[in-house]
C-alpha cells in the first residue's frame, strides 16, 4: 500500500514552506496566514474555534494570534454578553493582505492540480475531506488526552 499520509505531509510541506517564502515581505511567518485567512472568512471568531479549524493546540493559536495582533493583522474585541470571550477580527491590514494570500492559494491549487480532470478533481476532493473527517475523530480523542491503540 503506497504511504499516502507521506505524499500528504510533502506536499503540505512544500506549500507551507513557499508560502512562508512569499508572504515575508507582509510580515506573515510560520503559518501565520492560516489564521489570517480564517480569521478573515469568519470574522468573530473565537480562538478555540480556530484553533479547531487549523487543527491545532489552543498554545499553537494563542502564539500565532498574539504574533498577527502584535504585527496588526488582527484585532481583539470582547464579547457583548460575557468579557470573558475574545472574538477576532482583522484590521485594515489583515484585509489588505488577504486577497494576495487568496490569489497565492488559488495559484497553488492550480498548479497542484494541473493536468488533472474536472472528475479527477471532485474525487481527490472527496476523498480528501473523507480522509480528514477520520482522522479528526482521533484527532478529537487525542486532544482530549487519550491514547490511540496501535
Amino acid at each position: 500500500m503506497e504511504d499516502i499520509l507521506r505524499e500528504i505531509g510533502m506536499i503540505a510541506r512544500a506549500l507551507d514552506s513557499i508560502s512562508n517564502i512569499e508572504f515575508k515581505e507582509y510580515d506573515l511567518t510560520k503559518g501565520q496566514y492560516l489564521y489570517l485567512v480564517r480569521i478573515y472568512e469568519n470574522p468573530g471568531i473565537i480562538q478555540e474555534k480556530l484553533a479547531g479549524m487549523i487543527k491545532v493546540d489552543r498554545t499553537t493559536a494563542a502564539r500565532a494570534i498574539k504574533n498577527l495582533e502584535m504585527n496588526g493583522f488582527i484585532k481583539k474585541k470582547e464579547d457583548q454578553h460575557n468579557k470573558k470571550i475574545k472574538k477576532l477580527f482583522p484590521t485594515e491590514k489583515g484585509e489588505n493582505v488577504y486577497p494576495f494570500i487568496k490569489r497565492e492559494n488559488e495559484y497553488s491549487n492550480t498548479v497542484a492540480l494541473q493536468r488533472f480532470s474536472e472528475k479527477e478533481v471532485e474525487t481527490i476532493s472527496n476523498l480528501l475531506q473523507r480522509a480528514r473527517k477520520n482522522i479528526e475523530k482521533d484527532w478529537e480523542f487525542v486532544k482530549k488526552g487519550n491514547k490511540r491503540n496501535y
